[in-house]
């Protein structure tokens, strides 16, 4: 059984390999492999997507890599093998990105990745650092972590669900700020569970180990 991480040059993929390595060992969950290969892609029990920088760039540096979002896309929707979307990698699944300039996403999960406007005009935007999160809908990702474990975030934009039910947990920033998102065989973090130490830790063993 392999897990994948998508590497389409966006990001430093070295925490991430090793913090999914790590729990893989300790559960069971078998082989980690970061690969651009649409072979392995496709044929992955389980995919993950990561993600630094800027919506666009994001999105073309992942359509450049010939056959790897036609891979996802076969693995995920048609054949529904779990999907993990981190920071930029979980923005792509919504409908459109309004950074720079409005971009389509994978249209997954419907909505509309928006800038963060906190109330408070005190608060910095990058909204960066520790976050307590409130998690609004009960899902296998969440076992064994509650409403007030902490995440790391780096960010500027967040993704607004179009159903709320895909909403499933938010940190509050000045305004409510999306968190996780999810529906059937996909859930997506803004924040960095690589990042995260012992809740990061536990998201992702959870969804090593999760069925949908």
């Amino acid at each position: 059984m392999t897990t994948v991480i998508v590497d389409y040059e966006s990001g430093n993929l070295h925490s991430a390999e090793k913090a999914f390595q790590r729990m893989a060992q300790e559960t069971g969950a078998g082989e980690v492999r970061v690969t651009s290969d649409p072979e392995t892609i496709r044929h992955a029990a389980r995919i993950v997507l990561p993600g630094d920088g800027a919506f666009p760039a994001c999105r073309t540096e992942l359509y450049d890599h010939r056959g790897v979002f036609e891979a996802m896309e076969e693995a995920v929707l048609q054949h529904g093998r779990p999907f993990l979307g981190i920071c930029i990698g979980m923005q792509m699944l919504a409908t459109r990105g309004m950074e720079y300039a409005e971009t389509p996403g994978f249209d997954w999960i419907g909505g509309t990745v928006t800038r963060i406007t906190p109330a408070d005009p005190t608060l910095k935007v990058p909204h960066m650092g520790w976050n307590d999160l409130a998690i609004d809908h009960p899902h296998p990702i969440f076992e064994g972590v509650e409403t007030g474990d902490h995440a790391y975030f780096v960010h500027s934009y967040h993704f607004r669900v179009a159903d709320p039910a895909h909403l499933l947990a938010h940190a509050e920033y000045g305004e409510a700020v999306t968190a996780v998102v999810g529906r059937d065989n996909i859930v997506g973090t803004q924040f960095h569970p690589e990042k995260s130490q012992k809740t990061g830790l536990r998201m992702i063993a959870n969804f090593l180990g999760w069925t949908p």
